[in-house]
């Protein structure tokens, strides 16, 4: 069923503020954005972009879901994900408790191939595919790294936790994600592989990026640049330089601090000049084009619609860029197109996002805010946009 009239990202602000005792006026004065939006939001006639709703949840003291509402349990029920979300949790929680004898031996050749699938399949956004075969491959891998001690099963394994982490996040399960990283950590630490812990340092601060707290985020930045420095200077802690670099690109968007954000991309920039299109170190989607991506992102976050669409026009993207990057990027440009007035493009890039990743789009929540915000904007709302807001739950 689809959601209740009147109950979106705004309503649940404007809940919130109550519950804290603010006025309008009292939530506004400790944002770095006017009483007019938060007044225009949470009567739903502006969406809630991202950066507002961490903006907001951080001065209440919130988690974020708590105002985007997610998960969006009604359309996950829907779509039958829920029943697949807790097979994941109870694999997660095996990671303590040594092999399991009544599990069958693999090769390790096997399992490790059994973890890139997983990778493949989140890249194609085939979420569900990926969460029906994760605690399966996660608790055969967790006997085989206890049984063998072999590094690579480690690695396999801390991938398979990071594989977790992705389709958690997708789907909104931001405490299962949570889970899922510390899993990876004890994986890559037995793995003696920094390149995987530095990875798990860049996802911890998109944690904190998406919760507002930007401080924190720059920390764990820096922290993953400090494990990547131990792996030397080769293609692979290039790439994950590189990624550490954009991830700190868009948190300084967000704080504001362009001259950090310039320093960032110049220097991921420089690393994707030496490695080229990356699409199989530790499955990142690193290169000049993600770097491009990045620098329009980075401008989004801090409200250049006008200049974020230009760059937009810009980027060409590869046959070979991962559907999951390809999906982000034409919601990241549909909200550019709305911010700026171009409303058929918007509804185009979301349909395009929607064409070739249904499920990511479905649960994006920076998607829904934009469908929501094209629906306000439209007088009379054509068609095809009343399908995609009906489709999200509106």
């Amino acid at each position: 069923m689809p959601s209740q009239v009147g109950e979106h990202t705004g309503t649940r602000i404007k809940e919130q503020r109550r519950l804290a005792r603010l006025t309008q006026r009292q939530l506004a004065a400790r944002l770095p954005y006017s009483y007019s939006l938060l007044n225009q939001v949470e009567c739903g006639a502006k969406p809630a972009n991202l950066d507002f709703v961490a903006a907001v949840a951080q001065v209440l003291r919130i988690d974020v879901s708590v105002l985007t509402g997610q998960p969006y349990v009604t359309e996950l029920q829907q779509d039958r994900l829920t029943e697949l979300i807790r097979p994941i949790r109870e694999a997660l929680d095996l990671y303590d408790l040594g092999a399991d004898e009544t599990i069958p031996e693999r090769s390790p050749g096997q399992l490790i191939e059994a973890a890139q699938h997983l990778c493949v399949l989140v890249r194609a956004t085939h979420l569900r595919n990926a969460a029906r075969l994760l605690p399966t491959t996660i608790t055969e891998l967790t006997t085989a790294a206890w049984r063998s001690g072999s590094s690579e099963l480690w690695q396999a394994l801390a991938s398979t936790y990071r594989t977790a982490h992705d389709v958690s996040v997708k789907l909104g399960y931001y405490d299962l994600s949570a889970v899922a990283l510390d899993r990876m950590d004890w994986a890559a630490r037995r793995a003696s592989d920094p390149c995987l812990s530095a990875i798990r340092q860049y996802m911890r601060a998109l944690v904190y990026f998406r919760e507002g707290e930007y401080r924190i985020g720059q920390r764990l930045i820096t922290s993953g640049h400090e494990l990547v420095s131990c792996a030397g200077k080769d293609r692979e802690s290039l790439a994950v330089r590189g990624q550490l670099h954009l991830g700190a690109s868009v948190i300084a968007a967000r704080a504001e601090q362009q001259t950090l954000v310039d320093d960032h991309i110049a220097e991921a920039t420089r690393c994707a000049e030496r490695t080229g299109e990356v699409t199989r170190i530790h499955w990142l989607s690193f290169g000049p084009t993600n770097v491009a991506m990045h620098r329009m992102s980075a401008a989004i976050e801090m409200r250049q619609y006008d200049d974020a669409l230009v760059q937009a026009h810009g980027i060409k993207l590869p046959a070979g860029l991962a559907t999951s990057r390809r999906a982000h990027f034409l919601i990241d440009r549909a909200r550019c197109e709305m911010e700026t007035g171009h409303t058929e493009a918007a509804l185009g890039s979301l349909a395009d996002a929607r064409h070739a990743a249904p499920e990511q789009t479905r649960y994006h929540p920076g998607a829904r805010e934009t469908i929501k915000g094209l629906v306000h904007l439209s007088r009379r709302t054509p068609d095809s946009l009343g399908h995609m807001a009906t489709w999200i739950g509106l």
